[in-house]
């Protein structure tokens, strides 16, 4: 039996993946899992009524376990867990913050219009805390197996280098060899390929927040 899944639709591109890291987590849960889904695309900008039944908020991702929908990746994420238990995903306590603060630092920098802000700095500093921690204890975030923490990180990673590169001409610096060899890693992974998302939707996704 297939778990059913809503995730946002590329803009423009109604029967396209669209660009949302979350809704990207919860698929790489399943894949590397080898959970079979069935996948809804729902058009956020103009959402249907079937789907705000199911979701009165309007977000994506939800998931339906037990004739229930659940939204927050957070939480779906935990329920596939424990519901499908191996290969196990699970992320140690003690690594399962490592990385949490590269997606906020790097929005602010990417919305940024003052190059004397910080917000650049601050980013940098983010992924240099993650090269430090990955040389020491990679090549993922809780050693030799990727987990939960990897899955979340990584589709993240994917935005911010698509969407700094092209709006801001901006790449990880070439000195954080960890953190390159890292997404290196798991955007080659079998889990990613099938459901990572066009650039050019990643960057149509992202240019309103840009030019806001």
């Amino acid at each position: 039996m297939a778990l059913e899944i809503c995730v946002k639709a590329a803009a423009g591109a109604p029967d396209t993946l669209g660009d949302c890291p979350f809704c990207q987590r919860v698929l790489l849960t399943l894949e590397e899992k080898k959970v079979p889904y069935k996948l809804n695309l729902v058009n956020l900008s103009d959402k249907p009524q079937w789907f705000l039944e199911i979701s009165p908020e309007g977000k994506v991702p939800v998931v339906k376990f037990d004739d229930k929908w659940v939204a927050d990746s957070d939480v779906i994420v935990g329920i596939i867990e424990d519901k499908f238990p191996e290969p196990s995903l699970k992320t140690p306590p003690e690594f399962a913050h490592v990385g949490s603060k590269i997606f906020g630092t790097f929005i602010t920098f990417l919305k940024s219009k003052d190059a004397n802000n910080g917000s650049e700095q601050d980013l940098v500093n983010e992924l240099k805390a993650l090269d430090e921690h990955l040389k020491g204890h990679g090549p993922f975030i809780a050693g030799e197996k990727i987990t939960a923490v990897d899955l979340g990180l990584g589709p993240k990673l994917y935005h911010l280098e698509i969407t700094l590169g092209h709006f801001k001409k901006w790449t990880v610096p070439e000195s954080l060899t960890y953190v390159h060899n890292y997404m290196k890693s798991i955007f080659g992974r079998e889990s990613f390929v099938k459901t990572k998302v066009a650039k050019e939707h990643v960057i149509e996704g992202w240019a309103p927040k840009v030019n806001a």
